[in-house]
């Protein structure tokens, strides 16, 4: 054998395996791993949807997309600059945490190091002693949350608990990929964090309420969190699903303004308070506290 492809076979052999088979085998040079090579860079600075699933073979596949690793873009470097923060963050806090939270801007606005790097007053009130790494990244979807996972998101971390809330930004794409297309992705997330942190406790948590009745983002994001309470998510022991529709919504299904900010999709500090709330009692096994 040429020391050549001695060379380029001990290379992939030191990838780190992919968390868990995939619908569909992302298309990536560099699957898993940090950091990224040089051709994982070339690929992912095209725009998100050259990479989506079935590209690579001209078919058009857009009810896997959710469930496959794709990593995110806001133009030029700027997404996978935001990650390689968080990367950083994680290595210098690697090791036993408290918590770990995983989602998109609702996430984020917890308190992020992207941010000021302080956790905000309904977080701290909740669980003033917890040790919190929060990898909230906004505009993320299921699919960049999946490859930020297998991209260096969380090495070398060892959670007690998990928050995984994600899906909101999918809903801008359910006209093409289907409602059930975007719980699948939240399926695989969880089924990423359970495998790399088998040992951790997971509180799903569904996608939020915004906008208003009758528009078609706010019923697809109903009838997504319809179609995964029919996942079971919940039938793992380790895993608790929360639903926090009915403290967002009036009677009459309007959102309760007070728990918004204005632009009706993200949470006022009292939204993060009732938030803060129902995550406690199902934390506190884990945090024994």
């Amino acid at each position: 054998m040429s020391p050549l492809l001695t060379a380029g076979l001990l290379g992939m052999l030191s990838l780190p395996a992919l968390a868990l088979e995939y619908a569909h085998p992302p298309a990536d040079p560099q699957p898993t791993g940090w950091p990224l090579s040089a051709e994982e860079r070339t690929f992912i600075a095209k725009p998100e949807y050259e990479r989506r699933p079935g590209r690579e073979i001209n078919q058009h596949l857009p009810q896997l997309w959710p469930a496959v690793p794709s990593a995110g873009t806001w133009g030029g470097t700027s997404w996978v600059d935001t990650h390689a923060k968080l990367v950083a963050y994680v290595q210098l806090n690697a090791g036993p945490c408290d918590v770990l939270l995983v989602g998109d801007s609702i996430t984020q606005q917890w308190g992020s190091p992207l941010d000021k790097g302080v956790l905000n007053r309904a977080w701290l009130k909740a669980f003033p002693n917890a040790k919190t790494i929060n990898l909230g990244i906004g505009g993320d979807k299921t699919q960049n949350v999946l490859w930020r996972l297998d991209h260096g998101g969380v090495d070398g971390l060892k959670p007690k608990a998990i928050v995984l809330m994600i899906g909101n930004n999918n809903m801008f794409f359910t006209p093409e990929t289907g409602v059930p297309a975007a719980a699948q992705g939240v399926k695989a997330c969880l089924a990423n964090l359970r495998e790399k942190f088998p040992a951790a406790d997971v509180v799903v948590a569904k996608i939020l309420p915004c906008h208003a009745p009758k528009v078609r983002f706010y019923e697809d994001i109903l009838l997504t969190n319809a179609e995964i309470e029919k996942l079971h998510l919940g039938a793992d022991p380790k895993v608790k699903v929360l639903d926090l529709t009915k403290d967002f919504l009036n009677a009459d299904g309007t959102i309760k303004p007070a728990l918004f900010t204005a632009d009706k999709i993200h949470l006022s500090l009292a939204g993060y308070e009732v938030y803060a709330e129902r995550l406690a009692p199902l934390l506190k096994p884990a945090l024994g506290r």
